[in-house]
């Protein structure tokens, strides 16, 4: 069987509540773009005594990126913006303990929808929500910015 690459268009996150009460859902699908699906190891560089013809390396901690999701402005026919990832932000800004984090999947499909890739992170909670940019001279649609802090990042199918 030929390996066929995946595309970047067809994608769609989720949101599980991980515990407590709150929306058990968040934003679900409802994203034009996401980055972020990157981890980084802290490599350490340890020079031995008597070792001239190179160093040791050393692998640390995983370090992962904020994730950052992008969606249009929600509103339905006739009232104003949907405001839950506002809400969620200024729950924690408010200091509503316990804070709410979600647990999410970004999943990569196919042309025919079909689940091919699957990034699973955990316990995420907002780091920075970033409203539309407004601009009476263009025609485009308002999009908020959501960045996540979490606490892992994992392609599904890996230990």
């Amino acid at each position: 069987m030929a390996d066929v690459l995946l595309t970047a268009f067809r994608f769609e996150v989720s949101f599980t509540r991980v515990a407590g009460a709150g929306p058990q859902g968040l934003g679900n699908g409802g994203f034009q773009e996401v980055s972020g699906l990157d981890v980084e190891m802290d490599v350490k560089d340890y020079e031995e005594g008597g070792r001239n013809d190179g160093i040791i390396r050393r692998v640390g901690r995983a370090k992962y990126s904020p994730l950052v999701c992008k969606r249009g402005m929600f509103g339905p026919v006739g009232g104003n913006a949907v405001p839950e990832l506002w809400q969620w932000f200024q729950d924690v800004v408010g200091g509503v303990r316990p804070v709410r984090r979600y647990d999410g999947t970004v999943v990569v499909q196919d042309q025919q929808g079909h689940q091919r890739a699957a990034w699973l992170f955990s316990a995420a909670v907002p780091a920075k929500l970033v409203g539309p940019q407004l601009n009476a001279r263009t025609g485009e649609i308002a999009v908020e910015e959501l960045h996540l802090a979490h606490q892992g990042l994992r392609l599904e199918g890996t230990a």
